[in-house]
């Protein structure tokens, strides 16, 4: 009857001695791979670039301090880490906010950045804390000519109208592999875009569903002149950009962002609530 015991004991003291050995592997080992975040600790700082124009609810000014979704975002990872956020407001675009964390004079880009192949060759992404589909917003008399008789979902697969987008942006890059046959029309900011849509100068715009949605519902009237589409099937991921050799610094945000719930990616109308919610820049 003694031998089941023995041989559980047996059994178990060999697999105590594997975890025991392996458990010493990782302070060995990680020293190296820890420095960057090491480094930031000791620095006592966590410095997290943002575009200075405002994109409320994402990043915008209440009563002149920094305020929404992504501040909230950048400030909790700093009180977890214990150490203070320095924001940096001075990229005029979300490129520049690439290129600061690109340079290493920032830790992250936390600013409704989307992810895109070209900008993901030459920094790190974390996983998504939102998740938007692709939308259009077309000039009604210019789309009609365009649909004829045609069916709108053969319009919009090969669309080859005239398309306005934000130069230099994610959706300059996804227009180019999404509409091959469109003829894209940059314009500096958004609303050039929609200036753009309201002449008829471009059939279409192509944006993220949100920024669609609430420019719809901040300016109503815009739906006498143009109506929006949603492309289901083409989804823009917002994720916060970390500097390319921060190999820790990005296994720390993903985890935080597990293991705070900001994993489970917003929605397009989970972020217009934020938005109606949120009190509106000066």
């Amino acid at each position: 009857m003694s031998r089941g015991p023995t041989r559980r004991l047996f059994l178990a003291a060999p697999f105590g001695i594997a975890l025991a050995s392996t458990a010493t592997v990782p302070g060995q080992a990680l020293t190296q791979d820890e420095t960057d975040l090491a480094k930031l600790i000791s620095r006592g700082k966590l410095r997290v670039v943002v575009p200075s124009f405002e994109s409320p609810p994402f990043f915008y000014r209440r009563d002149g301090t920094p305020a929404g979704i992504d501040i909230d975002l950048a400030s909790a990872m700093a009180t977890a880490l214990g150490v203070e956020l320095e924001l940096d407001r001075r990229p005029a675009s979300f490129n520049d906010a690439v290129d600061v964390i690109i340079r290493g004079e920032a830790d992250l880009a936390v600013c409704k950045l989307s992810r895109t192949l070209n900008r993901a060759r030459v920094i790190r992404y974390s996983q998504p804390y939102a998740r938007l589909s692709h939308g259009l917003i077309a000039n009604r008399v210019r789309f009609a000519a365009l649909l004829g008789t045609r069916k709108i979902e053969t319009v919009i697969r090969k669309f080859d109208g005239r398309m306005g987008v934000i130069a230099k942006s994610s959706f300059a890059e996804f227009a180019r592999r999404n509409f091959p046959n469109a003829k894209l029309v940059e314009f500096a900011s958004w609303g050039h875009v929609l200036d753009g849509v309201r002449s008829g100068d471009v059939d279409a715009a192509y944006r993220d569903e949100f920024e669609i949605k609430r420019v719809l519902l901040d300016d109503p009237s815009l739906t006498l002149v143009a109506r929006s589409v949603t492309l289901t099937d083409l989804t823009d991921t917002i994720g916060i950009g970390i500097a390319p050799g921060a190999s820790h610094l990005a296994a720390y945000v993903d985890t935080f962002l597990a293991l705070t719930d900001r994993s489970n990616a917003l929605s397009a109308d989970e972020i217009l609530r934020h938005y109606k919610l949120a009190e509106k820049p000066a």
